[in-house]
């Protein structure tokens, strides 16, 4: 749907398409190719709209190539094992080097997509992809995705959401830095100054407009300038608009709030940039979207993992000799750790939160997202300790860790589970030396997995965690098997944990 000279997300067909409910999931149609190019069909349409008995449905049906989801071409083995069926699954959700057609931004290495309507790579899905080709010993592969994500990173400047041309705009959690620990652990450190540029320039993307920023200007792209003096980030597009491949919710959730539209939108992007979309978390005391505010918080979970990106900047520039900015690294990593104690920690509940920066308060819910500087060894172990107790008495569940504490309808909420948050909470706690407790979370969510493919033949995206005889639910559209996080999750486990048995 890509033209030199025209926006495929700017005209009367896509409007007509994506409020018409064409089809039932927005995102069908900007997958779309048209067959010929789009200026024409476009001209056509304004010709035959408005003729007698035209139908859109017809219309795009002749004008464009509809995506075609993985499950057409493989159907799962259930006599088989989960494990052998994620090995088969590697070439199925392989996608070789693209060109340039419809709205995907082509790559020069193969690379893995999650699975269902997920056709293209995804930023932090593949870092939890990545440690299921690690358990294949598939490193050609997970060093052929990271120079992808290099060449974005060369060629936009950043690592966009996906992909996708109407991913513009905004990134997803920053794990570029732990894909090159990743690799680094198999290859040698050499990989640090391979990727030493990228990693720059991935710094770089969060930290734009960190200078600028002051009393009058708080907040400036992904910074934010604390009471206290320090720059923290949060989640921010750089556009304010629906988006495209959720056009209609998006328009329509505007439309039923008495609002400015563009901020509901810039919050709504910024919560598809988290990756938790949606979820209470971005939510106000309404509990619901009209009081989404995500540009409003800083996430605990985001600040840890630029931490770490900055951790991992410190060892090339000392590898590179350059001892001047490897130590400005390792003091910026300081003052954000000391940042993600004062604003996110709450010595009251035991647990890390996010942080509201316009009220200047902490946010209310805990969420997985708390794990985060336990995975990274941040905390001390009084905070560890009461952080596990909290897992241990309230998100511990029959089938692993429940994402949040509360049920609200969205994805990212109770009942529902998903395979890097259990990761995250299982090697948290493994860094703290509460062995039991994670292998428990893993050999439940092992089950889990387990018990569902069994039962349907397929590797869900997400899970319901708290009855295992129900599928997950919520979110924007439906329940995705595949999948790319999932089997490496999965994987990473059963060899270090073993089967569900």
């Amino acid at each position: 749907m890509t033209d030199v000279h025209i926006s495929p997300f700017d005209n009367d067909l896509f409007e007509a398409v994506q409020l018409g409910r064409v089809f039932p999931d927005g995102k069908t149609f900007v997958d779309c190719r048209p067959k010929t190019d789009l200026k024409t069909i476009l001209a056509l349409y304004a010709q035959q709209k408005g003729q007698p008995g035209f139908a859109l449905d017809a219309f795009v049906r002749a004008h464009f190539e509809l995506p075609v989801p993985h499950s057409v071409y493989y159907t799962s083995d259930t006599s088989k094992s989960v494990t052998w069926n994620i090995e088969a699954l590697w070439p199925v959700l392989t996608r070789q080097p693209d060109t340039e057609n419809g709205t995907l931004i082509p790559l020069p290495f193969p690379y893995i997509v999650p699975g269902g309507r997920f056709g293209e790579i995804y930023y932090w899905d593949s870092y939890f992809t990545m440690l299921g080709l690690k358990a294949s010993g598939r490193f050609d592969m997970i060093e052929n995705m990271i120079g992808n994500f290099a060449y974005l990173i060369d060629t936009l400047g950043y690592i966009p959401n996906g992909n996708r041309h109407y991913f513009l705009g905004r990134s997803q959690p920053p794990y570029f830095a732990q894909m090159i620990l990743l690799l680094a652990a198999q290859k040698g450190v050499s990989v640090y100054l391979q990727y030493l540029p990228q990693l720059e320039k991935e710094y770089r993307y969060w930290m734009k407009g960190a200078e600028e920023l002051s009393e009058d200007q708080p907040a400036l792209f992904h910074c934010v300038l604390m009471k206290n003096g320090e720059i923290m980030n949060r989640y921010k597009d750089e556009r304010n608009t629906p988006r495209p491949e959720s056009y209609r919710e998006d328009v329509e959730l505007a439309q039923s709030f008495q609002q400015d539209p563009s901020i509901l939108y810039a919050h709504l992007r910024a919560g598809a940039e988290s990756g938790w979309d949606f979820s209470s978390r971005w939510f106000n005391d309404n509990g619901d979207f009209s009081g989404m505010h995500c540009t409003d918080i800083i996430p605990v979970d985001l600040n840890c993992l630029l931490l770490g990106l900055e951790q991992v900047l410190a060892q090339a520039y000392e590898l590179k000799g350059d001892a001047a900015k490897a130590v400005r690294l390792v003091l910026a990593a300081d003052k954000r750790k000391k940042a993600i104690d004062h604003y996110c920690w709450n010595e009251t509940t035991g647990f890390y939160m996010d942080y509201d920066w316009r009220l200047q308060k902490q946010k209310t819910a805990l969420t997985l997202a708390g794990m985060s500087p336990l995975y990274f060894n941040l905390a001390d172990k009084a905070k560890a300790e009461k952080v596990q107790q909290h897992i241990q008495q309230h998100f511990l569940k029959e089938g692993g860790v429940v994402t949040t504490l509360k049920e609200t309808g969205q994805q990212w909420d109770a009942p529902n589970g998903w395979a890097p948050l259990q990761w995250i909470s299982i090697r948290a706690l493994e860094n703290y030396g509460y062995t039991s407790l994670a292998r428990e979370i893993a050999r439940r969510w092992i089950r889990l997995n387990s018990s569902v493919f069994k039962r349907t033949g397929k590797l869900m995206e997400k899970y319901n965690v708290t009855d295992m005889n129900l599928e997950a639910g919520g979110g924007e559209y439906e329940g995705q098997d595949g999948f790319g996080w999932t089997n490496g999750v999965l994987l990473d486990l059963i060899s270090r944990y073993g089967d569900a048995g």
